[in-house]
């Protein structure tokens, strides 16, 4: 039988006893909450695009220290929602329309591929799942709750990536995703169209090109979907802002 003992000398870690396991969930549970509690605020536009972020005021909204917050910030930095700044804390990414628009079709190329593969590879439970999403996301569109609708949103689009058995498109998507994720959600506001229902009939087209497997169709589809968002997007960016409204 192979030794398991290394050769190199290595110090063996001991294993974790009971109590140390149940602490280290606790505090990967508390700092998966965190991050989802930031991201959802940064998302919703709770902060300006271009303003400082709120150390002190957060910390307190969350009832945590800094040490955790800014482990948080450094997540979203990654993602690409918020800068670091050297010694001077963070502020929320703007985008400029050019950005929008580059980051956009990058986006609508890359769902594209992923509707097209998705269609080749899919399983009937994936489909079902993504079925149960849409009309989870029907029910937020119906009750006009946008934070719902758009958490079952961003989850359908994931699951239709997860679908096409990709790793580099999913890490590519996944990249430029957290980029454009505050502006997709914003642009549901646009003023100069129903963006939510159309996006919710495009929704239809989707569902219905998955169940299919029509992937050249659903190819389109999606790249329409995107294509469509960005416009709505750069509406909102353009339209003279009095505050993030509560809802459509």
């Amino acid at each position: 039988m192979k030794s398991t003992i290394p050769d190199t000398g290595v110090p063996i870690t001991p294993p974790a006893r009971d109590g140390e396991r149940q602490e280290n969930r606790h505090e990967a549970s508390l700092h998966g909450e965190i991050l989802l509690r930031l991201r959802d605020y940064v998302v919703e536009g709770n902060i300006a695009e271009g303003a400082r972020v709120p150390e002190r005021q957060l910390c307190e909204m969350l009832g945590i220290s800094r040490t955790p917050l800014r482990e948080a910030l450094k997540v979203l930095a990654a993602e690409g929602l918020i800068e670091l700044l050297p010694n001077r804390g963070a502020r929320v990414r703007q985008l400029s329309q050019r950005d929008l628009e580059e980051l956009f079709d990058v986006m609508a190329g890359l769902e594209s591929l992923a509707g097209r593969l998705a269609c080749e590879a899919i399983t009937d439970a994936e489909i079902t799942e993504i079925e149960q999403l849409h009309y989870e996301m029907y029910g937020h569109y119906l009750h006009r709750d946008m934070h719902g609708y758009f958490q079952a949103n961003q989850r359908i689009h994931e699951s239709i990536v997860d679908a096409a058995r990709n790793e580099t498109l999913k890490i590519a998507y996944a990249n430029f995703a957290g980029r454009i994720r505050r502006v997709r959600y914003s642009a549901n506001f646009a003023r100069k169209r129903q963006r939510w229902a159309e996006a919710m009939r495009e929704h239809e087209a989707i569902l219905d090109a998955l169940r299919r497997r029509a992937g050249s169709e659903l190819s389109d589809v999606l790249f329409q979907h995107l294509r469509n968002k960005r416009t709505a997007a750069i509406e909102h960016l353009t339209e003279p802002q009095e505050g993030a409204p509560a809802s459509p």
